[in-house]
């Protein structure tokens, strides 16, 4: 009876010491805020480009000498260029100021896409806070030329470098770097593709 039991025993330990390792998963929200601008547009919003350190789920921390970590207690729901793609996406149609935003691969005809690079997004020691910098082009899907660029940069102060309060942070910093893209967008002056007529095929 004794030999039965301690195997059962030794993986219910290994159970519980692998589920107390686990890191919390964290989601990112969507600005609901409405927003005026020149609505009618359609957009893709692209997967925002970036190093290795900020494309897979980790909560990354730097230090005032530009070294790298990530918190153990937690992780974001998805990769994060993923993530911020579809809650940027959310964010214009929140706005109503779009009136079609999808992905490239959806196969939309748009006039135009949102082209991102997330170049932080992190929370930095010792001056305790988090920030969000991503540096966004508008370009013109009727001729692909560049319509207008600018970077955009966040940054709310957190009270303890740990996964629950630093991706509350972080989330709120890039919920105020998501408003400001979707309120420079829908004031940009976007060509229409309908205006533009139609694009010959190249033979």
């Amino acid at each position: 009876m004794i030999f039965r039991l301690a195997p059962v025993l030794l993986l219910a330990s290994l159970a519980g010491a692998c589920s107390s390792s686990t890191p919390t998963t964290y989601d990112l929200s969507a600005p609901t805020a409405q927003i005026r601008g020149a609505a009618g547009r359609q957009i893709l919003v692209a997967t925002p480009a970036a190093l290795q350190a900020l494309s897979a789920q980790q909560i990354v921390v730097k230090d005032v000498s530009g070294t790298v970590t990530s918190l153990g207690d937690g992780q974001w729901a998805d990769s994060l260029p993923s993530l911020i793609q579809t809650r940027l996406i959310n964010t214009f149609e929140n706005a109503s100021q779009i009136r079609n935003v999808s992905r490239p691969s959806s196969g939309a005809v748009a006039d135009a896409q949102i082209i991102s690079e997330l170049r932080s997004f992190e929370l930095r020691t010792p001056n305790g806070e988090a920030y969000v910098e991503m540096s966004v082009k508008i370009v013109s899907d009727i001729d692909g030329k560049i319509i207008a660029g600018r970077i955009f940069r966040a940054s709310v102060p957190v009270t303890a470098i740990n996964a629950q309060v630093g991706s509350r942070a972080l989330d709120q910093a890039l919920s105020v770097v998501m408003l400001d893209i979707v309120r420079w967008v829908s004031r940009s002056p976007i060509p229409s593709r309908d205006a533009a007529g139609p694009v010959a095929n190249p033979a």
